[in-house]
């Protein structure tokens, strides 16, 4: 009798710890993951949260001890204080100018460069392959000297032309991400549009580009990020108030005595917008840009 019963209990238990065992791996490690992510997300945007309280609240709230996050009243006018005091929207017209041009300028250039370097046989490729690659470990402080030199000689400076031309001639380290791409890319396809009668501009607008959507979403992206958050480029080529990007705009709120810090803040937080939305619409493409381009590269 006990050896009939000892086998219904052992096959009862190991059913249930193999429910428990399929419950754990179906609700409780994701449960935990997404409260493990939720705090960090949470931990993450504190400061975003103080930004945002601070731009809300009255000077005299802003050193409060202890601190008050939230205000007894909201100061929404510091928003528009923020705007009539200085000129915002020109500074944000001057930056998203500026993302314009280097955005025409990136995906014009880059895909010329990086098609030839990965798909055309000429000599010294690889050579000016590498070349091409040392530039990107010369920090940019270091040419700064040489270029306001070289760009004096032009009668570049205080225009946007520093800001602008050497988009044109792509970056390196976006020309690295495409040719790595594209060298993914099975040559099977040029060859079958050559034997369709297709030249080499044909194959890389209607063959090679539409399969590139991914590093070029990458392009796009770093491309209006760094333009528009970029300092010390403007910092060094412009001198006229009526050109400063976003960035130069939102160093004049800091006075020779004092800094309105809630003005300072609620000019930051709308300085942010932009990246904020394309992040929302991009979010997609740049993801899986990222993860294709990191598998393939």
């Amino acid at each position: 009798m006990a050896d009939s019963v000892a086998p219904h209990v052992s096959q009862s238990n190991l059913a249930s710890g193999m429910t428990w065992s399929r419950f754990t791996r179906r609700w409780l490690g994701p449960l935990a993951a997404y409260v493990t992510m939720t705090v960090i997300a949470f931990v993450v945007m504190i400061p975003l949260l103080w930004m945002l309280s601070t731009s809300v609240k009255a000077r005299w709230e802003i050193f409060a001890y202890p601190p008050q996050w939230i205000p007894d009243t909201w100061h929404w006018e510091n928003y528009v204080d923020a705007f009539t005091k200085y000129p915002l929207g020109r500074f944000m017209l001057n930056s998203s100018l500026l993302v314009m041009a280097n955005l025409i300028g990136e995906l014009l250039s880059v895909p010329l460069v990086a098609y030839g370097f990965a798909r055309l046989r000429f000599p010294g490729r690889d050579l000016l392959f590498f070349v091409m690659l040392g530039t990107m470990m010369i920090p940019i402080h270091s040419r700064l000297i040489p270029l306001f030199a070289m760009y004096t000689r032009l009668g570049w400076i205080n225009t946007y032309l520093p800001l602008i031309v050497p988009a044109f001639t792509g970056s390196a380290f976006f020309i690295f991400l495409l040719v790595q791409y594209i060298r993914t890319l099975p040559r099977d396809l040029d060859e079958a549009a050559r034997i369709d009668g297709a030249g080499t501009w044909a194959i890389l607008y209607r063959i090679i580009l539409p399969l590139c959507k991914p590093p070029l979403a990458i392009v796009v992206v770093y491309t209006f990020w760094w333009t528009w958050n970029d300092f010390l480029l403007p910092l060094i080529f412009l001198n006229s108030f009526e050109l400063f990007p976003i960035q130069l705009g939102l160093a004049l709120f800091k006075g020779r005595y004092s800094v309105e810090w809630n003005l300072f803040m609620a000019a930051t937080l709308a300085s942010i917008i932009p990246v904020l939305i394309l992040y929302f619409f991009a979010q997609r493409q740049l993801i899986g840009g990222i993860a294709s381009v990191g598998l393939k590269g």
